[in-house]
């Protein structure tokens, strides 16, 4: 147990009173950031509240945490909504497979009828589809022009108010469903996860006690292919009386709660250490959990502290069967768990969770502190009787996830004066990514001696450090922030900073170098994305170069490997976690090779030297060489805005081929080859003058400013962006008047929650905004393009980790979360710090 001293406590006392007055945090996050390390470690919380909903993986789906504080024998949740349980009338295959008869052939009339004999047709086990959950293959190829037809029966024993019956689906894509011959719902698209819907009026009538059978139809014209439905009825858990929530803020690296429970009040701490001067810190996978007890009444009070990790964090779907083991270390003891079959690196994709490697739930060996595993309804049930975890648990056979926890107590004993204990939450991967068919270890683990209790173990000892070092990083970034940009800028980088970090996974190379390798999140789960690479660059440039290589090297190497063999650069190297080449369906040339040229050449001002490029010379001058053939003035192809579809001509697109091959050029300089610097840069400068005649708006009326395309006979627009790095490397290749006349432009065009991306539609991306303002030349105009920003944020309705592309005239989420562009935030931060590089 640690006791914080008098003085102690005094110190922590004045600062936070400082920082309430003069820093402390306005904003309200759309989501919470509690464990974020990688995008599978990534747990968070969705509602203002603690207590209002269970904890979430960024994906969205329930992976619970709940935590319970005892006083004199009372308990009180603070942690985590007690998710929905649900009995399955029908289940469906993300709790086990199951029998059904099916058809890929037109179904005769009356198919969907109870009497129906389906003898003729096959017979499979459910889910159907082609991706790693279906049990009976079913592709697009095949779904034309007929679908697939699936018959179930169930028997309905009449106990279950139909009225509260609930059907779950996951289909891609239309789905037809009837029920006893009664059509129940008709749905389009995909959603590509589990959806739970009310039974319908039509659906609750058709239902009859015995038997009864659910008919689908479900057409893939497009895309994968996937079907699975059930009928689940919804049970709630008892509830526990909640601790009243009176603070929570969240800094670079730590999110912080208050409490009151009864005449107690506690203090939730979670820190994630990312640390980004300290790799080996860093990249371990382990979040402590901080718990401070301090009496209000001056009075002792029995204290003790319920904590439990769900079976979920370590698998993909609530059926997967896990087991769980128990461990210790010198001065910690240990519950792991995870999945039984470990199928190591096999799922990739988007809308997944890890399902191999494990959870681990650690805490100082002391008095008064357990730890355990078990059926997760048992082991809370017995601390909310005795205020201690069960001596014995479950026999440990494989069992369901959604069922399992791990699980720790801590006793205060009666407390008076402030008190605090700690937990370690990790996750052991054994491998993170596959390269190019080699499974790379992750990078704490680059000793095949390493293992997690022993990595455990070092970080017990560093808690202190680290929660000193974290304090003193969290106020700098906040104050460097603050000066940089505002008090409202300050919030954006504090909430963006863990979450553009934790979208990446830090790795150990063939070679031993350092990859660092992002995920798409949420916008197509491909890795090393270049264009994802591009907007976040700002925050790694500002704290550790290293890591932007890391973003790099897999598509520098990808091409001089031979692999790729195009003259410009890959988009991708793969879907997450398998980073075997690209899987991408279309190119981005100009997008990607641009990207890359005007990376390098900010790595070489952050750093003062031009030795990355000299590394990668030949395959920079191929990218070069085929901006100066085509990249001024692009043919119809994709930017990184691929969401607004293809364009040709595209101004704001050609700026990045004219910066790349100045960016070439002035790295030339630093290699002191000034024939070629001269030539790139004068080629550049060229072009930038001939952009200003192609790209001016002409049109009789409209204000001065650049348009959307080349020759654009009507008033169009589009934010010019990448016009920063012309401003940031101080490359001087397009006349300042230039942004500046923009930037006069878009303060016409601000809507309620920022600047659209560009004439075409109202929706905008945050980090493009930051972008731009960032060409400002007044602390007054950049703050008009953050105060919008920083509104958005504060009122979105959509409670997701921060998304990038949203709606500028309600706040709405248009889609994307909790990637890592949102490290773009820092580039005005960055500018600092290259301006005195200069």
């Amino acid at each position: 147990m640690q006791k914080i001293g008098f003085f102690r406590f005094l110190c922590i006392s004045f600062a936070s009173l400082f920082l309430s007055e003069s820093q402390a945090q306005t904003l309200r996050p759309p989501a919470y950031p509690l464990v974020t390390h990688d995008p599978y470690f990534s747990v968070w919380s969705t509602t203002d509240k603690l207590t209002d909903s269970p904890t979430r993986h960024w994906t969205g789906k329930a992976q619970s945490l709940e935590g319970i504080v005892r006083v004199d024998g009372k308990a009180y949740q603070f942690l985590g909504a007690v998710p929905t349980t649900y009995e399955p009338i029908l289940p469906t295959g993300e709790l086990k497979p199951y029998p059904a008869k099916y058809t890929l052939t037109r179904a005769e009339t009356g198919w969907e009828k109870p009497d129906f004999n389906a003898d003729r047709w096959l017979s499979g086990e459910g889910p159907f589809g082609d991706t790693p959950e279906a049990r009976t293959k079913w592709k697009n190829a095949d779904a034309m022009p007929n679908g697939i037809y699936v018959r179930r029966e169930f028997t309905y024993d009449g106990k279950a108010d139909p009225a509260n019956l609930m059907l779950v689906l996951n289909h891609d894509d239309d789905v037809v469903i009837y029920l006893n011959g009664t059509k129940i719902l008709d749905k389009p698209d995909y959603v590509n996860e589990y959806k739970y819907l009310p039974l319908s009026a039509e659906g609750q009538k058709a239902l009859q006690k015995g038997k009864n059978v659910l008919a689908v139809h479900c057409v893939s014209p497009r895309g994968g292919s996937f079907i699975d439905v059930g009928v689940v009825n919804p049970v709630r858990a008892s509830s526990v009386t909640t601790a009243t929530q009176t603070g929570v803020t969240v800094s670079a690296t730590q999110t912080n709660y208050t409490f009151t429970a009864g005449p107690v009040n506690l203090g939730v701490n979670f820190r994630s250490p990312l640390l980004l001067d300290d790799l080996d810190v860093a990249a371990r996978p382990i979040t402590y959990v901080t718990f401070e007890a301090r009496s209000q009444d001056g009075k002792p009070h029995s204290v003790q502290v319920f904590f439990s990790e769900s079976g979920t964090l370590a698998t993909n779907t609530i059926g997967q069967e896990v087991v769980t083991k128990a461990g210790q270390t010198a001065g910690l003891t240990y519950q792991s768990i995870g999945t039984e079959t470990q199928s190591i690196l096999y799922r990739k994709g988007d809308n997944v969770r890890i399902d191999w490697g494990y959870a681990y739930l650690a805490a100082p060996q002391q008095p008064g502190n357990q730890t355990t595993a078990g059926m997760a309804d048992a082991l809370k049930k017995a601390f909310l009787t005795t205020g201690q975890l069960p001596a014995t648990t479950t026999q440990n056979t494989p069992r369901a996830a959604i069922d399992m926890a791990i699980a720790s107590t801590l006793d205060f004993s009666n407390v008076t004066k402030p008190t605090s204990k700690y937990l370690l939450l990790a996750y052991d991967d054994l491998y993170s990514v596959q390269y190019f068919q080699k499974n790379l270890r992750p990078w704490w683990r680059r000793d095949e001696k390493a293992t997690m209790p022993a990595l455990l173990q070092t970080a017990e000892k560093d808690y202190t450090r680290l929660e000193q070092k974290c304090a003193a990083f969290d106020a700098k970034l906040r104050a460097d922030a603050q000066k940089a940009g505002g008090r409202q800028y300050a919030d954006l980088c504090a909430l963006a900073y863990r979450q553009a970090i934790a979208a990446h996974k830090i790795v150990e190379g063939p070679k031993g170098e350092v990859l660092f390798f992002s995920k798409e999140n949420f916008s197509n789960g491909s890795i090393g994305t270049v264009d994802i690479t591009y907007p976040s660059a700002p925050l790694f440039l500002l704290y550790n170069p290293t890591l932007l290589k890391g973003m790099m090297e897999p598509i520098f190497q990808y091409s001089e490997s031979g692999k790729w063999t195009k003259p410009f650069a890959a988009h991708d190297v793969g879907t997450y976690p398998q980073a075997n080449g690209q899987t991408y369906g279309e190119d981005m040339p100009v997008e990607e090779s641009g990207n890359m040229l005007i990376l390098t050449g900010a790595i070489a001002g952050a750093e003062g030297n031009a030795n990355y490029a000299k590394q990668h010379w030949k395959t920079l001058t191929t990218w070069v060489e085929y901006l100066k053939k085509d990249g001024f003035d692009p043919a119809n192809q994709l930017c990184t805005d691929d969401f607004a579809g293809h364009i040709a001509r595209n101004a704001n697109l050609s700026v990045k081929a004219i910066l790349g091959i100045a960016a070439y050029g002035q790295l030339a300089a630093q290699l002191g080859d000034k024939a070629t610097a001269d030539s790139y840069l004068k080629t550049a400068r060229d072009m930038a003058a001939q952009w200003q005649q192609l790209a001016l708006d002409k049109t009789p009326s409209a204000k001065v400013h650049y348009d959307l395309t080349f020759e654009n006979s009507a008033d169009t627009w589009s934010q010019k962006y990448n016009l920063v790095w012309d401003k940031l490397l101080a490359m001087n290749i397009f006349p300042k008047d230039v942004a500046q006349k923009e930037i006069a432009y878009y303060l016409t065009k601000q809507k309620p929650y920022g600047l659209p991306l560009d004439s075409r539609k109202t929706y905008t991306k945050s980090d493009w905004i930051i972008w731009t303002a960032t060409l400002t030349n007044s602390p007054t105009d950049f703050q008009a393009f953050v105060k919008p920003v920083w509104r958005f944020v504060n009122e979105t309705p959509s409670r997701v980790p921060l998304t990038d592309w949203h709606e500028t005239t309600n706040g709405k989420q248009v889609g994307f979360q909790a990637r890592s562009v949102v490290g773009g935030y820092f580039i005005k931060m960055l500018e600092g710090k290259l301006t005195k590089q200069k």
